[in-house]
């Protein structure tokens, strides 16, 4: 099967129906198991992008959070949203056919800011320690 007519088949059902066309599939052993497309305007959820949908649908057929066999064919090149869960779910590569325009910027207004509630902070750490000296 020919990877990228799914990819750009997608990415227009996207289109027609409003969406940023961008099309997505997840393929592990040589099989096609997720396909997604763009549905942030039609679901109202910034998680709506194709590799989010397509990722949540491997994570379901495989049972598992890791895809470390897996690998993504995207028709636009990921957004830093999308590349952080990318790396997480350990997807093996991504492949994608379009850089995104140079004039196109990620909008960014949120700032981080770090409590400096010691107290709390070293309570945390201890949680967390705690946490990750059972698992192993």
């Amino acid at each position: 099967m020919d990877y990228w007519n799914e990819v750009i088949k997608l990415a227009l059902k996207a289109a027609k129906k409003g969406e940023v066309p961008v099309g997505a599939i997840l393929v592990y052993k040589n099989r096609i198991i997720a396909r997604g497309y763009n549905k942030r305007e039609k679901s109202n959820n910034i998680l709506g992008h194709a590799e989010i949908q397509v990722i949540k649908k491997a994570n379901k057929c495989l049972h598992c959070w890791k895809l470390d066999d897996c690998e993504l064919y995207v028709s636009l090149k990921p957004c830093s949203m999308c590349e952080e869960i990318i790396k997480q779910s350990r997807l093996k590569n991504v492949y994608y056919l379009l850089e995104k325009p140079t004039q196109k910027k990620e909008y960014y207004k949120t700032e981080f800011i770090k409590d400096n509630n010691y107290d709390l902070e070293n309570e945390y750490k201890a949680i967390m320690t705690n946490f990750f000296k059972k698992m192993r």
